[in-house]
């Protein structure tokens, strides 16, 4: 009987282990294992340009074609007419297409660059 609960126990704990195990790392080879999960995330990860979200208002005609459903076409036309105040006003201005947009908007940002009106003084204080 009590070999019996000892062996239960090992079953148990086996089972238990058992996805650990297949996550580990270290096998003979030493590559590691690929799971389903870390498949996705890589073809995810593969999917985004590298180096994070592509700003419409300085990246080059080449990394705007990259994103899906903009061809050179479109991506001269995201530079024709920069800057944008928001990613959204490629839409709004009909910049490209809605369904476009949508499928892009995770991808992009549209960061504010400097200022470039030729003045390097900061602005006035007003005198307390």
């Amino acid at each position: 009987m009590k070999v019996a609960r000892y062996v239960v126990a090992a079953a148990l704990s086996a089972l238990l282990a058992g996805p650990v195990l297949a996550r580990t790392t270290s096998f003979s080879t030493g590559h590691p294992v690929t799971t389903v999960a870390d498949s996705k995330s890589d073809s995810t990860a593969r999917a985004q340009p590298k180096g994070g979200l592509v700003d419409i208002n300085s990246a080059s005609a080449e990394e705007l074609d990259k994103l899906p459903g903009i061809g050179s076409a479109r991506a001269k036309a995201i530079i024709d007419n920069r800057p944008y105040r928001a990613k959204s006003d490629l839409a709004q201005r009909k910049v490209v297409p809605q369904n476009v947009y949508d499928q892009i908007k995770d991808r992009i940002v549209a960061r504010q660059g400097t200022s470039t009106s030729g003045s390097t003084k900061p602005p006035s204080s007003k005198p307390k």
